[in-house]
């Protein structure tokens, strides 16, 4: 059995929901993608805090 199809039965619906993750990120070192990320990121955070 691979670990895929193990995971598919598993219960994940009692796990902790992250908020506010500690994530290095550094401007230098980023690109577009990287910005976008980041800019969804914040967007979801803020609809999830009116939720």
């Amino acid at each position: 059995m691979t670990e895929h199809n193990s995971l598919e039965k598993e219960n994940f619906g009692n796990l902790p929901v992250g908020k506010n993750e500690d994530v290095e990120f550094s401007e230098e070192l980023a690109d577009e993608a990287d910005r976008k990320a980041a800019q969804r990121a914040a967007e979801a955070d803020a609809r999830n805090e009116q939720a």
